[in-house]
């Protein structure tokens, strides 16, 4: 198969950060693989496609997002009736500032691995991005526009990974990561097993299994996190706190606070809130 190099300069204008286009993939073959001299994400809006990538065939689904770097040979195939991808061209020298700068992109556009970066956007994750990148459309091309847009994607996706067994199921570790939301913990564990989709009785063996504690225990270690932040960066009332965990009885609250943090809420309140904007 035949090969070609894209160049930046064929398809950003002279002044331009990036370049963003939504297309509907063809059915065929590609006819030649390209490498270019530019970073690129692109990601699925709907249907399947066929991503010839360094030699290989990976099968995307609706929600996967690839980090391409400018080395990687690749081409891309629709697989179905309609397969629309969103793609975001990105100078090369703004995503190599970003990184050294904050060291987020090494991990997503890094040079060591054979093949690019994937992830994967569940529903509600390709509602925001969708969000995000209606915005991003409709700006100007700039750096501040396209850094508005990278940083906070880049940020989301970098967040702390939940610490499992490697046959723990993947549904578990996408409800893990749900638990953070406080949409999510603010519902207990109903909240926890709603968001997996299967019976609570299912999701509570699951998590003893594999977590060590039951789904309650692991709701309320991220209600008290966040109450936590809560009592240390707002002048928010015990009661409002303990209302947006999602928890109505204020003794009940104390008590779980207490056995998280070892002091009431109001001691950590004193201990760690700092006098930024008001000093005293």
């Amino acid at each position: 198969m035949n090969t070609l190099t894209l160049q930046s300069a064929d398809i950003l204008n002279k002044s331009d950060s990036f370049h963003f286009s939504r297309t509907l993939l063809s059915r065929s073959v590609p006819k030649a693989m390209h490498a270019h001299d530019f970073y690129e994400i692109f990601w699925l809006t709907n249907g399947r496609a066929r991503h010839y990538i360094n030699g290989e065939k990976i099968l995307l689904n609706e929600g996967d997002c690839v980090f391409v770097r400018p080395h990687d040979l690749h081409g891309l195939q629709g697989v179905g009736e309609e397969t629309h991808v969103v793609n975001i061209v990105i100078q090369s020298a703004l995503v190599d500032r970003l990184e050294k700068r904050y060291g987020l992109g090494e991990r997503y556009f890094g040079k060591e691995n054979p093949f690019p970066q994937q992830v994967h956007f569940d529903a509600r994750a390709r509602i925001d991005l969708a969000q995000r990148a209606t915005v991003l459309e409709r700006g100007a091309r700039t750096k501040l526009q396209i850094e508005a847009f990278l940083l906070p994607l880049l940020n989301d996706l970098s967040a702390e990974p939940v610490e499992l067994p490697a046959d723990a199921p993947d549904w578990l570790a996408q409800a893990c990561l749900a638990a953070r939301r406080p949409e999510v913990f603010r519902d207990g564990a109903a909240g926890f097993a709603r968001s997996t989709g299967k019976a609570h009785a299912h999701v509570s063996r699951t998590v003893q299994k594999f977590l060590g504690k039951t789904p309650s225990d692991y709701i309320n270690d991220h209600r008290m996190a966040y109450a936590a932040r809560q009592l240390a960066g707002t002048a928010d009332g015990l009661a409002e706190i303990a209302q947006d965990v999602g928890i109505a009885n204020m003794s009940h609250f104390h008590r779980l606070f207490r056995d998280h943090f070892g002091m009431t809420p109001r001691q950590y309140r004193v201990t760690n809130q700092k006098g930024v904007v008001q000093p005293e």
